[in-house]
């Protein structure tokens, strides 16, 4: 039985990356990876896909790891809390780069205290706008870039997909 589970959307690809993205997740997963690539209306001549996924715990920081070095394409990959282990959300565009948060039981966003501590310190210290820095924590700028792919992919096809055990 596999420890976590999550999900990855795929929010816009050029064609051509398609396969080479089914390849950098199955090389995480250890078994082959057939994803239903279909239009994204909010990026014409790009496409979308999304997944479930099983596999061991910190399988969607892998799976960001191995995708994220690439221009020109936007995804975000979950990972649900498992026995020992916090929940994340991983994001990325071609803009932002990537973002991580720690997810909470109940899906709220967990800002480590060290972080919030930081940047209390750079805030008082007039290096940054406070709210502008909770905002970063928080994901805003990579919702408000995802937000119209998100949309567009509602009630696109899910497939699942089993890590290798």
């Amino acid at each position: 039985m596999a420890a976590a589970r999550g999900v990855l959307y795929v929010h816009s690809a050029q064609p051509a990356l398609c396969p080479h993205i089914e390849w950098a997740v199955a090389g995480v997963l250890g078994v082959p990876v057939d994803l239903t690539w279909t239009p994204q209306p909010a990026a014409p001549g790009a496409l979308r896909a999304q997944a479930e996924w099983e596999g061991r715990a910190g399988t969607a920081a892998a799976i960001t790891s191995s995708l994220m070095g690439w221009q020109r394409i936007r995804f975000e990959i979950t990972e649900d809390a498992s026995p020992g282990v916090d929940g994340s959300r991983h994001a990325y565009t071609p803009t932002l780069g990537a973002y991580t948060a720690v997810i909470g039981a109940n899906g709220d966003i967990q800002v480590p205290e060290d972080r919030l501590r930081n940047v209390m310190l750079m805030a008082a210290q007039g290096r940054v706008v406070l709210e502008n820095e909770l905002d970063r924590l928080l994901g805003k700028q990579w919702d408000e870039e995802l937000e119209s792919f998100r949309y567009a992919g509602e009630g696109a096809p899910v497939r699942w997909l089993h890590a290798a055990v």
